[in-house]
């Protein structure tokens, strides 16, 4: 007896619903949430801290150690890279008296983006006007 197989039948398919959340949610904004590039490594006290920059190497590290112990009131500023294969710099800074190394690192931080805007400045006049003898 030969048996008896339903061959399927094609079916049309339908386009799934187009759903814009944002019209339907429009006070929901799309929010990214920005990862910590910096973290207080454990140990850390008021006046003695270290630091942990992802994603940065010698060029942020150097920089930064230069400008920071230019402040009076620190005692010790040196950075590391633990292993050259991982994209970490180690920063430790150490303060006199009650000076806080937060208030230290921040304003190091600072210092130097403004120290960035001066260099970026000064590239910018000395391009235009060699630019302009052309």
């Amino acid at each position: 007896m030969p048996s008896q197989t339903k061959e399927p039948q094609d079916q049309e398919m339908q386009d799934a619903p187009v759903v814009d959340y944002a019209e339907e949610n429009p006070e929901e904004e799309e929010e990214v949430e920005e990862k910590q590039r910096i973290r207080v490594l454990p140990g850390s006290e008021t006046t003695a801290a270290s630091f942990e920059f992802e994603n940065e190497d010698h060029t942020l590290g150097n920089a930064l150690r230069y400008i920071i112990m230019k402040n009076p009131s620190v005692e010790f500023c040196g950075y590391s890279i633990p292993h050259p294969s991982e994209n970490r710099m180690n920063l430790r800074i150490q303060t006199y008296d009650d000076v806080s190394v937060y208030d230290v690192l921040e304003k190091g931080l600072d210092d130097l983006a403004d120290l960035c805007d001066v260099v970026i400045d000064k590239f910018t006049v000395t391009r235009d006007e060699f630019v302009a003898t052309k």
